[in-house]
This record gives structure tokens, sequence and C-alpha cells, in this order.
């Protein structure tokens, strides 16, 4: 690490206090100061344009914190001046680095499903009151950008969309059901057509107390199914607990591999016991983003994957608004509802 902006300077002096690195208010200067060849940009969900904009104009690869953006044109303006500047652009979704969800695209990849035609996500977890109050920027509008579709769910999108490749049309609906005192919504289903002629399903929510699980099942016209659970128990909350339970191929009826699915868990089990879950897979697609500048190739998880979980939660958002099925592919409105999240 060699050194910090923030849009605050008691916000840069205290992180760059606790890990001993310059603290700046200007991007510029702290990218040709310090030489910075990879910044991470880790403000909240609106705020990312600006810095990422500004280090990639000055030289500097990208890796944003999930989501891209928290809109269709700031996520445009992010890859456009990533692509004009020559720089590579990467998006952070660690979780495709667990070793159930690799299985799971391997298994796809083999063929061993077929076509998959159904995919699915569940995800029930659990956000109180004190989540919310531990940063003042969560659970409005204009500084959160949204609530579980913009926070929490993105990790499960982008693996359901790794799994069953681009969407077509999105019908969805989305409520406050348990946060009264938070503007955005704490809950979203939505149906989905595929392009490769699959459907599915999304079910996302913080209104589970505790929270249940999180899950991306994916379904192959060969009858065979194959899915992961991404977070079991009592979800961790970001920030305020620890993950509780690794990560597991809690679906698994390829034929011949039925009886994998136990010993994998076990050997998951065991690894996950020898590592910090909280920064294992961070550091894991950190290295893949290193290794891709070396190498000239795209990072797994590429600007243009960060996009298209923009755009599903978008049709989402744009569908509950116009109480109608969305048609992919969307850009950004002329409008100032926010595709339709002003309640």
């Amino acid at each position: 690490l060699a050194g910090v902006w923030s849009r605050t300077q008691q916000t840069a002096n205290g992180f760059a206090c606790q890990y001993k690195v310059p603290a700046y208010t200007d991007v510029a200067e702290l990218i040709k100061k310090e030489k910075i060849n990879l910044a991470v940009v880790c403000t909240p969900h609106p705020f990312h344009l600006e810095p990422a904009q500004q280090a990639a104009l000055q030289g500097a690869n990208i890796l944003v914190e999930k989501p891209l953006a928290s809109t269709l044109e700031d996520a445009d303006k992010i890859i456009s001046t990533c692509k004009k500047a020559g720089v590579k652009l990467g998006v952070v979704s660690q979780r495709r680095w667990y070793e159930p969800v690799l299985r799971v695209k391997k298994a796809i990849e083999a063929g061993k499903i077929g076509k998959p035609v159904l995919g699915t996500v569940n995800m029930l977890g659990w956000r109180d009151k004190s989540y919310y109050d531990a940063d003042k920027w969560r659970g409005n509008w204009k500084t959160e950008g949204g609530g579980v579709l913009v926070n929490q769910a993105p990790h499960q999108l982008d693996i359901l969309l790794w799994f069953m490749g681009e969407v077509e049309e999105v019908y969805g609906i989305w409520r406050n059901l348990n946060h009264p005192y938070i503007e955005v919504e704490d809950t979203a289903l939505a149906v989905i057509k595929f392009r490769n002629g699959g459907i599915g399903n999304v079910i996302v929510s913080n209104s589970q107390k505790p929270g249940i699980y999180g899950k991306v099942h994916v379904h192959g016209e060969n009858g065979a199914s194959a899915g992961v659970q991404t977070d079991g128990g009592a979800m961790f909350i970001a920030g305020m607990k620890g993950i509780l339970e690794p990560p597991v191929n809690d679906l698994w009826t390829i034929p011949g591999e039925e009886e994998l699915a136990e010993k994998w868990k076990m050997e998951d089990v065991r690894h996950f016991s020898s590592i910090d879950p909280m920064t294992h897979y961070m550091e894991r697609q950190i290295e893949d983003f290193l290794f891709a500048l070396d190498e000239n190739r795209d990072p797994l998880v590429t600007g243009e994957d960060g996009r298209r979980t923009v755009e599903l939660f978008t049709a989402i958002y744009r569908s509950t608004r116009d109480n109608l099925p969305i048609k992919l592919p969307l850009y950004p409105e002329n409008k100032n509802d926010m595709d339709g999240r002003s309640g």
C-alpha cells in the first residue's frame, strides 16, 4: 500500500495513520507522487466515478469495489475512461474464487450439465438498525444508491451471470418489508430470460432474522444440477461480524459425481479453518489482477462483467417502476428518478 485518498482530510488521515502511508485528498496528486500502478476504489457506491476516472486518467489501473457503480451512466463513464486511458479495469467479486463456485463453473464449461437452462439465486439475510447506523451513507438513495440489490446482492448476481450468461429480459419488483428507518429496498425478486434460451429467478432480501443463507444453483438441459451455498447460517454483516460458515456445494447431481459433494464439503471446511475468509479471497482477486497486468490479459472479473450486474439490478428497478418486463441491453435514461429508485 503506497498511499490513501479520501474526500475528507480527516478520513484520509485516520486510514493513513493506521497503515503508515501518506494521505491525500487529491487523486491525481496521489497517483503522480506515489507512482501508483493500481488504484482500488472503495468509496460508497454512488461515488466511484470521480476517483476511478481521475486515477485512470493519470495512468493507474483500476479495481473498483462492487458494484462497479450504482447507475449505468456512471458504469459506462468508468469503462469508457479506462479504455481511452489504456488501463485495465476490474470489479471486486471475490466470491468467484470460492472453490465451490469454481467447481460449478468448471462443470458448466466441461459440458457436464449440458446447456444451463435454469439458474436461481436465493439470498436471505438480515441487516439490523445498528448496521445502518454504523455508516450513515447506508440506507439512503443518494448516498448508497440502493439497498440489497446494490449493496449485498451483486455477489450472487455476478455468479449467476457467470454461470448462465447474457440476460435478455427481466421482470422484477422491490419492496421495503421491515426496515422503516431506511429509504432503500430490503427485498427484491425477479424472473429472468437469458439469451441462451434459459430462464431464472432471483430472490434477495435483508429481511430474515437471523440470516438464513445465500445460494446460487444452476440446472442443465440434461437434468443435472450443480450449486453453491455462498453464505450460510447467520450470514456475516460486513464490518461487524466474521464469516461463520464455509461456502459449500450444497447441490450436485451430475451423474457419477453425486457423492463428491460430501467429500468436497469436508475439504472446504478444512480449508476454511486454515485461512482468514475476510481477506483470503480478496487477496486472490488482487493477485489475479496483478497477474493480468503482468500477462497483459483481462482480469477474471472485468469492467464489462461489473456493468452486467449493474444492468441487471437496474432492470429490476425499472421493471418495478414501469410494472413491465424490461428488455436488455439497457442504457442510461434521461430521467431524474434513478431508474425508479425514488420510492
